[in-house]
């Protein structure tokens, strides 16, 4: 019979799944140290959940502001990792497909807590604006009416001046020099002429398969980043799998769907944005298009409703992908809203832990860095696109229209107006215009 030795204490170590418990060599655990230890891996999960959850409720301003945030709390703060830690876990984010802000995120929490660290800071940073863009998708069903409400139009004219302000900023960083700005708007004429989610693979993999061919130095991009591996506690063997489950998902879940055809409305949807989230190079406000061919054209939202959602998510804190629980929500309930929300972000999470491992040998590749490039670029032309059809040419009616999309997008590019100041002005305008044109109607009928 084994005897527990007090000399030799146990540890706790991170790992591929999180801490685990290291006992003594002859494979015995004091009771009183393994309790001390389930209660300290919760305290850890518990603050990584607060922090998050913190952060997730103050978070304003879209993506690049977001890693701002992290970085104060992360590493000025707290101190979890350091900066140059810090600087590879972003440069990996922009390096995959999916939400930058929340990539990182993840990241953090799989270096802090293992798997369930990651999923822990996604759940405190992501829960927020899930449940306000639920309520307002609730709301707006439960309020007769309310998508032809004049504020709601001031609503999706916020929208125009966001993606406007949005691809401005994104081809100064991302479609910078002659080839990567003809890559741009190559792409952009190309899906206003083939419009459709093919449409837009398309151009994305031929964007890649050029930045491979050219590599990074004929695109002007820059290097891959410089610094410390990070020292994740991720496997080979995990990463494998992760990435293993991530592609066996893009590619089977478009077949499953065909074969269930009509009957299974709920796998359309988890279909639907796990290829969003899949293929969006560049930040949330990309995934615009993507998804707006999908669910308007299938009829789960109307254009109004799905601007609407998409102008009350810049209100609202935390990342922009949420803006998939309102469609859910919209279309489905309460079950979609879930449903929709996993999907979205499941290709981060598996692309997170799948490329931690190889980082290190990934990142100073020039062909895959040419790759990234080449796709960042054309994705500067698909919203760039997406800014023309659906969005102005859906929400943009007269010349008043016009000129206050102008008035915001001033308001966003150089006075560095805050988002939330932005809705205020646009909801009170549309609701503003909207009671002038009721009152002019009724002197009129008067008269």
């Amino acid at each position: 019979m084994s005897e527990i030795r007090t000399d030799q204490k146990s540890r706790v170590e991170g790992g591929d799944a999180g801490l685990r418990l290291q006992t003594d060599k002859a494979g015995a655990v004091d009771p009183v140290e393994a309790l001390s230890d389930s209660r300290s891996r919760l305290g850890g999960l518990g603050e990584i959940f607060a922090v998050s959850l913190k952060l997730g409720l103050t978070s304003f301003g879209g993506p690049i502001a977001h890693l701002g945030y992290f970085r104060d709390e992360y590493v000025r703060r707290r101190q979890w990792l350091s900066e140059a830690a810090y600087a590879e876990l972003v440069a990996l984010s922009q390096f995959l497909p999916g939400p930058a802000s929340s990539q990182t995120g993840i990241g953090i929490g799989l270096l802090r807590g293992g798997l369930l660290g990651g999923l822990t800071a996604w759940l405190g940073f992501t829960l927020p604006s899930v449940v306000a863009l639920v309520l307002f998708a609730a709301w707006a069903q439960a309020t007769p009416g309310a998508m032809e409400a004049g504020w709601l139009h001031g609503l999706k004219l916020v929208a125009v001046a966001v993606v406007a302000q949005a691809v401005l900023g994104m081809a100064g960083k991302l479609a910078a020099g002659r080839t990567r700005a003809t890559l741009a708007l190559g792409a952009a004429a190309t899906v206003l002429l083939w419009p459709g989610a093919i449409g837009q693979l398309v151009v994305l993999t031929a964007a890649g398969l050029y930045g491979w061919w050219r590599g990074q130095e004929h695109l002007g991009a820059a290097g891959g980043a410089e610094g410390k591996p990070l020292a994740s506690g991720v496997s080979r063997r995990t990463g494998a799998a992760a990435l293993g489950a991530f592609f066996v998902l893009l590619a089977a879940l478009p077949l499953v769907r065909q074969a269930a055809g009509d009957t299974q409305p709920l796998l359309a949807l988890f279909d639907s944005m796990y290829r969003a989230g899949s293929l969006v190079f560049g930040g949330g406000h990309v995934v615009l298009p993507l998804l707006e061919r999908e669910v308007v054209q299938a009829g789960w939202l109307t254009e109004s409703q799905f601007l609407a959602g998409y102008g009350a998510t810049q209100a609202v804190p935390g990342p922009l992908f949420t803006f998939a629980s309102y469609i859910g929500m919209a279309g489905f309930g309460l079950a979609g809203a879930a449903v929709a929300t996993l999907a979205i972000f499941l290709p981060a999470f598996l692309l997170v832990l799948g490329v931690l491992p190889f980082w290190e040998s990934l990142r100073t590749r020039p062909r895959l860095q040419g790759t990234v490039a080449a796709m960042n670029a054309a994705v500067v032309g698909l919203l760039g696109a997406a800014l023309y059809d659906p969005i102005w040419t859906s929400t943009v009616m007269n010349g008043y229209d016009a000129a206050f999309v102008l008035v915001l997008f001033g308001l966003i590019q150089w006075w560095k107006t805050p988002p939330w100041v932005i809705v205020v002005l646009g909801i009170a305008a549309g609701w503003g215009w909207s009671s002038l044109s009721s009152l002019s109607s009724t002197l009129g009928l008067v008269s």
